[in-house]
This record gives C-alpha cells, structure tokens and sequence, in this order.
C-alpha cells in the first residue's frame, strides 16, 4: 500500500513539473505581460481561498497568534496579507533586477521575458516564508500597504488621464466631420450617462424616512464636478475638450457609486443593502472578478504607456523629437550602429512590475476591508475606511483633471499630455 502511495505522489509531482515546464516553455516575449498578469491573478485566487477556510489553521500557528487572542476576521487578514507580501517581494525584487534596461542585448531583458520555472518557485517560495514571520512584521506591512494603495490609485487616475486625452488627440488628429459628430456624440452621451446615474444614486442611497446628508453630500458633489468640468474644458481660454471632461464625469459617478455601495450594510442610507441583509455568493465573486480585472487592467496599462512609463530610449519616448541632423546624414551612422546595437524596448521593465508590486498592496486593502475587523467576514470592501478611499479617490481625480486643464494656463512654456 505504501509504495502504490509513494508511486502515486511521485506521478503527481512529475505531471505538476512537466505542466509548470510546458507553460513556461510556451511564454514567448509577446505573452510574458500577460504570464505576469496570470501570476499575479493566481495569487489574487490564492489570498481569497486562504482568506476564507486558512483561520482555523493559523490560529494553531504559536508565532502568529504570540500577541493575544484574536477574532476569526483578524487571521482572515493575516492570510490576505502574508501572500500579498510575498507577491509584493516578488515584483518589487524584479523591479530592481530591472532598473537600466534599455536594449534588448542587455542579459536581463531575457530574465524579463524567460526563466518562468524559477520564476515559479521563487514567488511560491516568497509566499510560504511568508507564513513564518512574526505578526508584528506584517501588521508593519499592513500599514505600508494602505499607502501603497493609495498609490496605486494614483497612478491608475493619471492612465485614465493620459488615455482619455490620447482618444480624443486621436479623433481630432482625422481632421474629419464624422470624427467631429462622433466626439461630440459620445460626450453628450457620458454626460447624460453620468448625470442620469448620479440621479439613481440619489434614489438608492438616500431613502425616504431618513437623514442622509452625508451621502447627499457627495452625490451632489459629483454632479457639481461633472458641471464644472464642462465649464472649465469649453472655456475659450482653456485648450480643452469636452470628450475627456465627459469620460472623467461618468468615472468619479461610478467612482461615488463604489463609494456610497461600501458604507456599512447595517447603515440605514444604505438603501441597496437594506433591501437584502445577505450578500450573495454570486454578487462576491461578480464584485470579485471586477476588482481583479480593473487591477490587471491598470497594470497592462501602465507598462504599454506612451507617455510616462516608456525608457528615454524606446522609440515611444522618443517619437515626435526632431533630428539635429537630416534623416540622409544619419542613415550611414544609423546603418553602422544597428548590430552593435539592439533593439530598444518598447515599456519600461522597471515600472511595468512596480505597478505590479502596488497593485499587490491595493488587492490587499479590498480583500481586507483595508484592514478592518468590524465587518462581517463574507463581505469585500465594506466599511467606512473603503468608503472614503473611494470619496477622496475622485476627489483626487476632479483635482487632477482641472490641473492639466488649468496649467497650460499657468505655465505656457511647459508641455502638458
């Protein structure tokens, strides 16, 4: 009996190694972003599977509980918190691996693109001596981790920024009259989109009966934002337009609604949770799935970006520079250097597994309820500390936005998007 046990775990040791083997051997450079977005979705999967049945076990760890006793939600965070370090040390080792690279002749553009079995067992590694640090080492992390999030954030509003002005630079570079029809359809369109829903809002989270001022508050200032933006963009001083102003109106509504949704569900304005006190499997794993997608979103975003992210040396960085020279003088020099040269690469390595490293930090907060112990343990990202990230969020994004509007203004010598 033992040896069809011992030949049944070393069958299954070598089918998990020849699968590992076989998918890192069909990552090619084109799909390696992607390869990172998997790993990172795998550890987003794993922090939620842990955060769920892994209390009971670490509750029978001595070095995690050596400060006290503490309440299930407590060793739910712990869990969350420990893979997230461990996927954190991950992208943030390989961001300073990666630190210089501008060429793909340097060794380590192939350490960016290859070595996914290694790859695989040091983040594995990462996360399990995870496990075997003290408490007190991750409670220190919990606390970086808020304000990495808060970073996260930050950059994820400025790819918003840069991507609503390159789709409207895009449009209006066709020099066409349907090009024009269609700006001024799309922005009418996430106008009324975005008024319409900050009308539904008033509906859900404002009931009869009851004293809501607070979230009329912020509703109210949502709609003010979204007039202001308008106001501001079709100025005949300002160099606006009313596309951008229109998509970041319809973002800070939904930014609101994210907002105002993760108020507590005990909370008597909270209208759409008063109708249901349980949250659903289904509605998790929808509201689960969202959050994961937006961050591997950002996170392909940001390393694909033309504006701030690309080496000095990528052609992206370097487009629209004009030659000292003229384009014949420089052929021959072009010419010689091709060979002892290589080719540049397109995002920069560095900041591209950065984002990674942050974003580990702000699935982290929302698996945590940014680590707060007062809510149930089946709800994600419920609590008031979720509510006013998500408020100060678009706060910072109407901020922003008015800012590359209103700077040109200030300083004419300077280039803005």
């Amino acid at each position: 009996m033992s040896c069809l046990l011992t030949c049944f775990s070393s069958c299954c040791a070598s089918l998990t190694c020849g699968l590992c083997a076989s998918v890192a051997s069909g990552i090619s450079n084109r799909s390696a972003r992607l390869a990172y977005c998997g790993l990172f979705g795998a550890s987003l999967i794993l922090s939620w599977i842990l955060r769920e049945v892994a209390a009971p076990l670490l509750e029978k760890i001595p070095w995690i509980k050596s400060s006290g006793t503490h309440p299930k939600e407590w060793y739910q965070i712990q869990a969350v918190l420990r893979v997230s370090m461990g996927n954190f040390l991950f992208f943030a080792i390989l961001a300073l691996i990666m630190i210089g690279v501008k060429d793909q002749n340097d060794r380590r553009d192939s350490w960016h693109h290859g070595g996914w079995i290694a790859k695989m067992v040091i983040w594995l590694l990462l996360v399990v001596l995870m496990f075997f640090l003290p408490d007190s080492v991750i409670s220190v992390y919990g606390i970086l981790s808020k304000f990495g999030a808060g970073l996260f954030l930050l950059v994820q509003v400025i790819i918003l920024l840069d991507f609503t002005h390159t789709w409207n630079d895009a449009w209006v570079e066709k020099d066409e009259q349907k090009w024009y029809i269609a700006l001024l359809s799309v922005s009418v369109g996430c106008y009324l989109a975005a008024f319409t829903f900050s009308g539904i809002l008033f509906m859900w989270f404002n009931p009869s009966g009851h004293d809501c001022g607070l979230n009329v508050f912020f509703i109210v200032m949502t709609m003010i934002l979204a007039f202001a933006f308008a106001v501001i963009a079709l100025h005949p001083a300002v160099n606006g337009s009313l596309l951008p102003a229109s998509v970041i109106s319809i973002y800070c509504a939904y930014v609101c609604f994210t907002g105002l949704s993760s108020e507590p569900h005990d909370y008597a304005c909270n209208g759409l949770h008063n109708k249901s006190k349980a949250v659903s499997t289904g509605t998790l794993v929808l509201g689960m799935l969202t959050t994961v997608l937006s961050v591997l979103y950002s996170a392909v975003r940001a390393g694909s970006s033309t504006t701030f992210l690309s080496p000095p040396s990528s052609p992206k960085a370097s487009a629209g520079k004009k030659p000292l020279l003229e384009a014949e003088e420089l052929e021959e020099g072009k010419e010689k250097k091709k060979e002892a040269e290589g080719q540049p690469i397109s995002y920069s390595y560095t900041f591209f597994h950065l984002i990674f490293a942050l974003a580990s930090m702000y699935s982290a907060m929302l698996l945590s309820g940014w680590t707060d112990t007062s809510e149930s343990s089946s709800l994600i990202d419920v609590g008031w500390t979720s509510v006013w990230v998500r408020i100060c969020t678009e706060w910072i994004t109407g901020l922003l936005y008015t800012w590359t509007l209103l700077a040109p203004l200030f300083f004419p010598d300077r280039e803005f998007f």
